[in-house]
């Protein structure tokens, strides 16, 4: 169990920036601000905000009367054709009448004004429109004020030291990469789940998405540039196959991220781009593909506010959050939801902080429902929200300090992520319990909704074998089509799968002072559009050949052919060797100046080929 002792050290890492911030590190300050002034009354008298305007179909944003919008907002009009818009004029206070161009979504329902130029932080704007045609022609109006951003230039990432030896991998095939380790403690007992999905960081070690067969055999590893982060890597359908998708960009030491979301087809080739719209990135914390190529994404909103209604200081800042959703084809924002506009911060089990800005929600998941409802989840208020389609209201809460349900023996998560809604009604939650830690252990729940005694009850708790297991940050929990649980512990980087009643069918980690975000379990075909990897080397005698073959990313590879000669155009197979692992090697008898490598199915059908490549001498090697 001398494993476990590390696990405290493992929890640290992402606390570890948290600590420093509420503490007031140097360098990250109020927007660089010089002024002791008031920043703006960004927390609203009302909560009652809504997108719909009435007897129009129309849900509008940024939301009639917010605070919240970005200065370079778009005006979004979702719910009628876009030839029933039209008449737009916007006009700001300071910065007058906007022109802009009315773009319409690929969905046919709606379109946005796009003005030419941003809107003046802290201003009023006023918009006007006509909607519908002769008779039932209707004008529209609604205002909105824009926010004032802090500016984040002057955030760090979170720190990014080396990882030890001990924790990665090397290849001769892929110079320099170091590739985190899975050891597997429980063999697999469900292998139609498919491999394993997850990332490294933020923390020590190098960055990128990262692939493993249950065995714990690397598949994939796309290495990042320093100060660049990977998270989220999970398998979605995109126009009806199903293609990799993950979130790229910085990790600021703030808690969020500032990027875009990736979508990868089977050959590992990036097919689009979600950079996030309105003025802000998207954020690492998640990217939904819905019907009709609609995506909805997180997104991190810093903005100067008076917290002094709150406890906080007059020239403070607050962490608004974002969702949106976006028409993925044309990067249009269709519809845009505020925390500050709908969640009182009154809600949040923190208070503002000193000296930066206060992440009082914390938004970590968007579930889309079928009818067009949203889950989210936040981990500042301990609660679930359940928003409705649209108007963006809220339905319910689940747990926290105004649940809409009484929360049964058990069912009450603490600093929680990943919520979900099964098909049959049931919510699923990954429940940190830290930090600071409220439980004695982290655990995947699941809760059973009464509407109408209002109760939450809990149905399973799924917690490891090791119930000292506690994760200060991140973590997930995914049901599987047979109904196990995979459970993905974040700030711990353990990776487990329950049965339905709560056995352990697979149970794995990398080591214990690395972290990921989640983790998840898909059937996955890859096959690389680069071709196989070959490096060649002579041995110390110069009478020998050492071969090392990869193929970054490819499944279904059984085998290596080998062929070797004197000369690009004399190649022989001299070999044919079972695969061992990510990289397999051998050594030909025989000193060859030029190899080459097939890949081949368990059939023995070549699956790719290799360029061919030169052997370098044997003293070369050791300094490659």
């Amino acid at each position: 169990m001398r494993r476990y002792g590390l696990i405290i050290i493992g929890i640290a890492v992402l606390a570890w920036a948290v600590a420093a911030l509420v503490s007031g590190s140097p360098g990250v300050g109020i927007g660089g601000s010089s002024t002791a002034s008031a920043a703006p009354d960004c927390l609203p008298a009302s909560l009652a905000h809504s997108a719909a305007l009435p007897g129009t179909g129309l849900d509008v944003s940024p939301e009639p009367g917010t605070d919240t919008a970005n200065p370079h907002t778009q005006i979004s009009f979702l719910g009628v054709p876009a030839a029933a818009i039209h008449t737009v004029t916007v006009v700001g206070r300071r910065s007058g009448s906007h022109s802009g161009r009315l773009l319409t979504y690929s969905q046919g329902d709606g379109a946005s004004f796009v003005p030419a130029a941003p809107f003046a932080a802290g201003e009023l704007v006023s918009v006007h429109a006509a909607v519908g045609s002769g008779a039932g022609e209707r004008a529209v109006a609604f205002s909105f004020r824009v926010s004032s951003p802090y500016s984040t230039a002057h955030v760090p990432e979170f720190p990014a030291p080396p990882s030890a030896p001990s924790d990665y991998q090397s290849f001769e095939t892929l110079p320099g990469v170091q590739a985190p380790l899975l050891s597997v403690t429980v063999p697999d007992r469900d292998p139609s789940a498919g491999d394993i999905f997850t990332t490294n960081g933020p923390g020590p070690g190098q960055y990128g998405p990262l692939i493993y067969t249950p065995q714990g055999r690397l598949v994939w590893f796309e290495r990042l540039p320093a100060g660049i982060a990977a998270e989220d890597l999970r398998v979605q359908a995109y126009r009806g196959e199903p293609h990799l998708t993950w979130w790229r960009g910085r990790v600021l030491s703030l808690g969020f991220g500032q990027g875009e979301d990736l979508v990868m087809d089977s050959h590992y080739r990036t097919v689009l781009r979600v950079p996030g719209g309105n003025g802000l990135q998207a954020d690492l914390h998640d990217f939904q593909i819905a019907p009709r190529e609609v995506a909805y994404i997180t997104a991190y909103n810093p903005i100067h506010c008076d917290l002094t209604p709150a406890g906080g200081a007059p020239n403070a800042a607050i962490v608004d959050t974002a969702v949106q959703e976006i028409d993925m084809r044309t990067g249009l924002v269709r519809w845009e939801w505020h925390s500050v506009d709908h969640v009182d911060v009154s809600e949040s089990q923190t208070s503002p902080p000193k000296g930066v800005p206060w992440d009082w929600f914390h938004l970590n998941s968007i579930d889309p429902e079928p009818g067009g409802d949203l889950l989210i989840s936040a981990r500042s208020t301990w609660a679930a929200y359940q928003l409705q389609a649209g108007t963006g209201r809220i339905l319910w809460r689940l747990g926290g300090l105004k649940s809409s349900f009484k929360m049964g023996p058990g069912a009450q998560v603490a600093w929680q992520h990943d919520g979900r809604i099964l098909p049959n009604g049931e919510v699923t939650l990954f429940d940190d319990g830290a930090n600071p830690p409220v439980h004695h252990h982290s655990r995947g729940v699941r809760l059973a909704l009464d509407f109408n005694s209002h109760t939450a009850r809990l149905l399973r708790s799924y917690v490891h074998p090791n119930p000292a297991l506690l994760a200060a940050s991140q973590g997930n929990m995914q049901t599987l089509p047979g109904g196990s649980a995979l459970i993905g512990y974040g700030a711990v980087p353990q990776i487990t799968e329950f049965s339905r009643a709560g056995a352990v069918l697979f149970d794995a980690h990398m080591s214990f002072d690395l972290t990921f975000y989640r983790a998840f379990r898909f059937p996955w075909s890859g096959r690389p559009a680069a071709p196989p990897t070959l490096f060649a080397s002579m041995n110390n005698t110069g009478e020998e050949t050492i071969v090392h073959a990869s193929w970054n990313g490819a499944t279904g590879v059984s085998a290596w052919r080998l062929s070797a000669g004197a000369s690009p155009g004399s190649l022989r197979v001299r070999a044919t060797i079972p695969v061992e692992g990510f990289e397999s090697s051998t050594t030909l008898p025989v000193s060859y100046p030029y190899a080459q490598a097939q890949a081949l199915d368990a059939a023995g059908r070549v699956l790719g080929t290799s360029p061919v490549v030169k052997a370098i001498g044997f003293y070369a090697s050791l300094t490659r």
